[in-house]
């Protein structure tokens, strides 16, 4: 074990912040950190909008449906997957970039690039003793979302991170077994064996809700992701991001 590991192994999202900004030092130490994740070919398929505007960032919390800690913390980052500057660069060397930029591929890239980038700005801000919680609620109404930002076709903002001085700290949530989600040479799909180790962490995440509301809740897992997944949600998705020139091949 290291500093770095035991950062990684304490994670909790925080969601109740002290009033007190970030300085501008921390912020820029937060987003080297992220610019120091690895990124597919070099391609760097991503940007990071901070928010300080309060009113901008009221119009985020009421999309992500009014989420307090979405305005009050210590400082609010918006994760975006970016291949405009990419369509920028074909145009600077006469290439035509536009069917790898419209690919489903260059898609997933930037996705996986901005979300690489984001767990080094997590990890970096919680060694640095902060709190960190992510928002997928802005997802809610990204058409809105991208006016409130002014991002163009090439960008679609796919979270926000914000960061601050806790106010208060969870007890930790139990993940997943480990065996249940390491495979080794080949996934394990027998049915029966995966059935039994899910009903062995609905009793883990049971005792959990239990202990921390003292009775007042007692939801499995699989009963918990069951009825998120029966609702359907942002199923608007995949018209926005064609809509704004990605993965559209």
């Amino acid at each position: 074990m290291n500093t770095v590991i035991d950062t990684i192994l304490a994670h909790r999202s925080v969601r109740n912040f002290e009033d007190r900004a970030l300085t501008r030092e921390q912020i820029e130490t937060i987003v080297r950190s992220a610019q120091a994740a690895s990124t597919s070919s070099f391609v760097q398929a991503y940007s990071i909008i901070g928010v300080t505007d309060q009113k901008k960032k009221e119009q985020l919390a009421e999309v992500a449906f009014n989420q307090d800690y979405v305005v009050n913390n210590g400082h609010l980052f918006v994760f975006c997957a970016d291949l405009y500057r990419h369509e920028i660069i074909g145009e600077m060397e006469s290439v035509d970039v536009l069917p790898s930029i419209e690919s489903t591929e260059k898609f997933m890239v930037a996705t996986i690039d901005a979300a690489l980038a984001a767990q080094n700005a997590s990890i970096a801000a919680e060694s640095m003793g902060l709190g960190i919680c992510y928002i997928g609620g802005i997802r809610n109404d990204l058409t809105k979302v991208s006016e409130i930002l002014g991002t163009p076709n090439r960008v679609i903002p796919l979270f926000g991170l914000v960061v601050g001085y806790p106010a208060k700290i969870n007890d930790k949530k139990p993940r997943i077994p480990l065996e249940h989600i390491y495979h080794e040479n080949e996934y394990n799909s027998e049915h029966e064996s995966n059935v039994q180790e899910l009903q062995s962490y609905n009793e883990v995440v049971q005792k959990y809700y239990l202990e921390r509301t003292n009775g007042k809740r007692s939801d499995t897992w699989t009963s918990q992701i069951a009825k998120m997944l029966e609702k359907q949600s942002r199923m608007y998705m995949k018209g926005f991001v064609e809509e704004k020139g990605m993965n559209k091949r």
